[in-house]
């Protein structure tokens, strides 16, 4: 055979790439997202927790999450927290006026990276700290409403294959980010 390869063939990276990516779309099928914000008032955690659809062994998972004016992250607090390796984010734009209003502050991108939850094989998870900003004065209520919307899931194998998934609204219920499934959204009282 003229011009023809002999000897063994050797699988290309891209087809181990792609044999990851499979692995991981398989994992992503039933995944199911949820925050949840803990304690009470303007000083509170965010916690994301992911559950793959199966054992995506050897998976980083990341949660990037857009935050409204109303709330922020710290980045001195994040800092300290990181330094003592109780999280790891990375916060867009990393300077922040955390004494602004919310009716003068922008959104940020929080990339949180989650830990796997030694009691479940295909569970992840963070917490960090959140504030919630003073919002202009309104009548006949004391109360201001934040929204928090899904957040962007991102799966790592350890190959250094990147694979990018977003779960639609319409796959998961409402986010519960005041600890109730029927509330969705974030009450703060002056």
């Amino acid at each position: 055979m003229a011009g023809g390869r002999r000897g063994p063939m050797r699988v290309g990276a891209g087809l181990g790439a792609l044999l990851c990516a499979l692995h991981v779309q398989a994992a992503c099928r039933d995944t199911t997202v949820t925050q949840e914000l803990l304690k009470e008032g303007f000083h509170r955690d965010l916690l994301v927790k992911v559950e793959l659809g199966e054992d995506a062994g050897g998976c980083a998972v990341a949660a990037q999450l857009r935050l409204p004016p109303g709330i922020y992250v710290d980045p001195y607090e994040l800092a300290t927290l990181q330094q003592h390796n109780l999280t790891k984010a990375v916060l867009f734009p990393d300077v922040i006026d955390v004494e602004a209003p919310e009716y003068l502050a922008r959104d940020l991108l929080l990339l949180l990276f989650l830990e796997p939850d030694a009691r479940c094989s295909r569970c992840f998870c963070a917490a960090v700290p959140v504030h919630a900003r003073y919002h202009r004065p309104a009548e006949g209520t004391r109360e201001a409403l934040v929204v928090l919307e899904n957040p962007e899931v991102t799966c790592l194998q350890s190959a250094g294959n990147l694979l990018k998934w977003i779960l639609p609204a319409h796959l998961t219920p409402p986010v519960p980010v005041s600890g109730t499934a029927q509330n969705t959204d974030l009450h703060m009282r002056n």
